[in-house]
């Protein structure tokens, strides 16, 4: 009895160790097929760096200026009798805005007149009476004078009539109308707003330390929220000769078309003002930048070094970046690429330094330095 019992332990210590044995074998061969273990390729798009020729731009916020622009007011008190202008309408130059009461007015200038040509008469012919001797040279100074005083008189009183037909001094557009038929209208008092808006001024400030780089005749880039994914290009018209002393800015001023009329004085849009040098930068697509606290970063394509028991192709290396100016879907690197170098385009939130990769740029995104939005 006693030698079945051992022959029984005896047999589950061989059988334990031949369970043992068989599952460290399994296990050794699991963790040697793991560190072969080689995760299958990443598909990714990529990009050569090469070095190019940005345009050197200094930026502003600038605010719109009619070219010109006032509020038409009235020179003389009277009582408005005709509006026959339309409230946001276009005039011409001289075209009649508001008519004030002239009734006295053309009632003087008729006697005046009359009294011009009392004067003229009798100017000539004192004048012929003195050519005979007939009256002194006093008499004809005085009547010559009193000529001269009607005429006086009747171009006072036609100058009153012109002020109080109130015209467009320039063509332009028309504002809100502020009068009323029948209102008595007192100097100075405001009619409407009469803004010339085609082309329009844009006005802006710069450092004094670009001083240096500011000229007439240099192209600016207006954009504003008004126009959404447009651009619309000017000159440089002048430059304040002084500098502010509050602010030490240069207060410049441009000239952009403004055909639509979608410019309107008082708005504010951001001005870029393009530089005759040109800038060598070398830029990436944004999209290719891995942005983290410890510093950014991009994924280097390189060549997979031949082994034994893999085939050859490309691997990523992880490089730290310093970034510099952003431009449309580009950015500045200034320090961590070198001119020639592939770099991962789209995809590299998914990569780790030394995995290999597929290139597929059957579907890379067109980058742009002025990527324009599609309407939706």
């Amino acid at each position: 009895m006693k030698k079945r019992v051992i022959f029984t332990i005896v047999g589950l210590f061989v059988l334990i160790g031949v369970l043992g044995g068989i599952k460290g074998l399994q296990i050794s061969r699991m963790t040697a097929d793991g560190k072969q273990f080689v995760p299958p390729p990443e598909t990714v798009t990529t990009v050569k760096v090469q070095i190019e020729s940005w345009e050197s731009l200094l930026t502003s916020v600038g605010s719109l200026e009619a070219v010109q622009g006032v509020m038409v007011t009235a020179e003389l008190t009277g009582k408005v009798v005709n509006i026959p202008f339309v409230p946001g309408a276009k005039v011409r130059a001289g075209e009649l805005l508001v008519q004030q009461d002239i009734s006295s007015e053309t009632a003087q200038l008729r006697a005046s007149e009359a009294a011009v040509a009392l004067a003229k008469t009798t100017l000539e012919r004192t004048r012929k009476l003195l050519t005979e001797k007939t009256v002194s040279q006093s008499q004809y100074d005085t009547a010559d004078a009193q000529f001269k005083q009607a005429v006086a008189q009747f171009d006072t009183i036609r100058a009153a009539i012109a002020k109080k037909t109130i015209r467009a001094p320039f063509a332009g557009s028309l504002g809100i109308r502020l009068v009323n038929l029948g209102q008595i209208l007192n100097e100075g008092e405001a009619i409407v707003s009469l803004q010339s808006l085609d082309p329009i001024f844009v006005n802006f400030s710069l450092p004094q330390q670009q001083l240096a780089h500011v000229q007439t005749d240099l192209t600016v880039r207006v954009t504003t929220d008004v126009l959404p994914g447009q651009t619309i290009e000017g000159k440089i018209t002048a430059i304040n000769p002084a500098v502010d002393t509050a602010t030490r800015n240069l207060r410049v001023q441009a000239t952009v078309a403004n055909s639509d009329e979608q410019l309107r004085p008082g708005m504010f849009v951001n001005v870029a003002m393009v530089l005759p040098a040109k800038d060598k930068v070398l830029a990436i697509p944004a999209t290719a930048v891995l942005y983290a606290p410890y510093g950014d970063s991009v994924f280097v394509v390189e060549e997979k070094k031949r082994e034994k028991n893999n085939p050859p192709g490309k691997i990523v290396r992880q490089q730290f970046v310093r970034l510099g100016e952003k431009r449309g879907d580009f950015i500045v690197v200034s320090s961590g690429l070198k001119d020639g170098e592939t770099i991962v385009s789209t995809g590299g939130f998914k990569l780790r330094n030394g995995q290999t990769v597929v290139v597929d740029n059957t579907l890379a995104p067109e980058f742009k330095l002025m990527p324009k939005t599609n309407d939706n």
